[in-house]
């Protein structure tokens, strides 16, 4: 709508805030949510791209990679050979839709136990959907040691493959998407912090945080790492998704 001449958006105000010590319950609630929202996107006609996606990591490495190894010795070299794996080993034929990219815990809220929404869809895009599983293990699983919580992956997998059915295909990508997802967040915090914006509210976030996860889906051996074994997500036939 209009108001007063400019573009003008009324939204109810959400209940909850967001959680600062994470448990398995929470990314439990996050699952379900998440499933949710993937087929709340069914039959949705808009689309837009995933800018954000390998040829972005590609813009963001030439505009900032060039001071990467003034982060730590050799990261360049590193990320560059990143990029051209997963540029080999992406999938290209996965359930796809609506997702929302972006859902850290400060975009996901809580009354208590029980989560009340999600907000701040400004990345959302279509793009596989388990991408967006592959963003919230980072986000969401590992502890601030950088120590990977199986515990938390397979309470959130589990919930999810119960509200949407995960497709063997979909889980046998999950190392390589979630690889993808860490060397997205690391290159954006690459760049952030060598292009600060001046009278910027927020402070540059460290980019070897998410060096250190990108490394650790690279060294893992399979989907297993994630807890899927005890999870038991298998899934039928990939549904039909936009």
């Amino acid at each position: 709508r209009s108001l007063e001449g400019r573009p003008a958006a009324i939204v109810r105000f959400l209940e909850g805030m967001c959680v600062r010590r994470i448990t398995p319950g929470h990314c439990r609630e996050l699952g379900a949510a998440l499933a949710a929202l993937h087929k709340a996107g069914n039959g949705f006609a808009g689309f837009r791209e995933n800018d954000l996606s390998r040829a972005g990591w590609r813009r963001l490495f030439e505009a900032a990679g060039h001071r990467a190894d003034e982060i730590a010795p050799g990261l360049g070299r590193e990320i560059a050979a990143e990029l051209d794996y997963l540029d080999a080993t992406w999938p290209g034929d996965l359930p796809r839709g609506i997702i929302h990219a972006d859902l850290f815990p400060d975009n996901v809220f809580f009354r208590g136990d029980k989560l009340s929404g999600l907000i701040d869809f400004y990345f959302a895009c279509n793009d596989h959907l388990a991408y967006d599983l592959a963003v919230c293990l980072n986000a969401w699983c590992f502890e601030t040691d950088n120590s990977f919580n199986v515990t938390k992956a397979r309470y959130f997998l589990e919930a999810y493959d119960a509200g949407r059915a995960l497709h063997p295909d979909e889980i046998a990508a999950l190392p390589v998407l979630a690889r993808g997802a860490a060397l997205r967040f690391l290159l954006t915090r690459l760049y952030d912090w060598f292009t600060p914006k001046d009278g910027a509210l927020v402070r540059p976030k460290d980019p070897v945080e998410y060096l250190k996860k990108l490394r650790f889906h690279a060294r893992i051996k399979g989907p297993e790492a994630y807890g899927l074994a005890a999870a038991g997500a298998a899934g039928p036939a990939p549904e039909k998704t936009p």
